[in-house]
């Protein structure tokens, strides 16, 4: 899976904290981190607030996503470069100054990079991921790529490379596995479309 980094410019408002979750939640399942969409959501809002609270609302500002290694990364960008995010030790009882706080105990790290014209503030969230362009570590993965490797008598699909062609071959190779699937359904006198709609079930509900 290709997960290329992208980046969208917006002002600083609070109206507009809702639409980026929106957008981050879109491109988390397209990426299949859909298990990080809240703690990535959280820093978003959190980072962003920081923004309109010590820069102004209205400021433009750049939230951009990417992978470092196998780790999500979050950036805000902003043209201040005077205002750094601090931890300013609030009591727990505050209802402002704790975004960095949480932002802390979302995120594995988070930092602040000065450059000529602007502050980028970003933070890092972990994944299960294998490689910043590989699969989760799922058992739902790991069992059809033992699968499909027994399937077709080769090893198990983790040990084939990342190129295109070996990823065209696996597709067809699990068409091929479903198809057959569907016949021994037929031969059986089970209704192949009644499973598959279980399947999609358990599927989208995560269940194996």
């Amino acid at each position: 899976m290709s997960r290329k980094p992208w980046d969208l410019h917006f002002l600083a408002e609070p109206e507009e904290v809702a639409g980026l979750r929106r957008v981050l939640r879109v491109h988390l399942g397209l990426w299949g981190l859909d298990e990080l969409v809240d703690a990535a959501q959280l820093c978003v809002s959190e980072l962003v607030a920081n923004v309109i609270t010590h820069v102004g609302p209205g400021t433009p500002t750049t939230l951009a996503v990417s992978m470092k290694g196998t780790h999500l990364r979050i950036e805000v960008h902003d043209p201040d470069t005077r205002a750094l995010p601090t931890l300013l030790g609030e009591d727990v009882n505050s209802e402002s100054g704790r975004g960095m706080e949480l932002v802390t105990c979302t995120a594995d790290r988070w930092g602040v990079q000065l450059l000529a014209d602007q502050k980028v503030t970003w933070c890092e969230l972990s994944t299960s991921l294998t490689s910043p362009n590989g699969h989760r570590r799922a058992s739902h993965v790991t069992r059809a790529e033992h699968m499909l490797g027994l399937y077709c008598g080769a090893k198990p699909l983790a040990t084939v490379g990342p190129g295109r062609l070996s990823t065209v071959t696996a597709e067809e190779t699990v068409i091929g596995a479903i198809a057959d699937l569907l016949h021994w359904l037929r031969a059986h006198g089970r209704d192949a479309d009644d499973v598959l709609d279980r399947a999609q079930m358990h599927f989208e509900a995560g269940e194996g």
